[in-house]
């Protein structure tokens, strides 16, 4: 599996995932796992050959959000930036958040406005400002 979690490894120290399925998701325990390569080699209770694990393959598996760790103080969960608005730091709108791209120098906000952009998650220099609780991201990005 690929995960998000910083170090990558840190996803086996959760007790309890979900796992995608059709609609919706089923709680699962994971039996055993490690780092391997850039992601986490896992097996779930009750799947135990690889026909079984075949199945899973394009699954999404998450977490509950209460057993995270807190943020801290200028570090955002994906979760909380997507769908937030952005704003130029003169006022202009440009869209929301759809996604977030990983690209190893930075994350970079992917916005659903016309045109899209694709913003560098740059505290201090480009994002200027993380208003969670009026949803809106504040940046110093060029207006095309």
């Amino acid at each position: 599996m690929y995960s998000y979690t910083e170090p990558r490894e840190a996803i086996l120290e959760y007790g309890h995932y979900f796992l995608s399925q059709g609609d919706g998701w089923r709680q699962v325990r994971v039996a055993e796992g490690k780092k391997h390569g850039k992601g986490v080699i896992l097996r779930f209770d009750g799947v135990d050959d690889r026909e079984q694990a075949a199945m899973l393959i394009h699954r999404e598996i998450a977490v509950a959000r209460d057993v995270l760790p807190a943020a801290g103080d200028g570090i955002y969960y994906w979760a909380d930036l997507e769908g937030l608005r952005v704003e130029h730091r003169d006022g202009t709108d440009l869209g929301r958040v759809a996604y977030i791209l990983e690209t190893g120098a930075n994350d970079v906000l992917v916005t659903d406005g016309k045109p899209e952009r694709l913003i560098p998650f740059i505290l201090n220099d480009v994002v200027l400002d993380v208003d969670l609780v009026n949803g809106v991201i504040r940046v110093e990005w060029e207006l095309d």
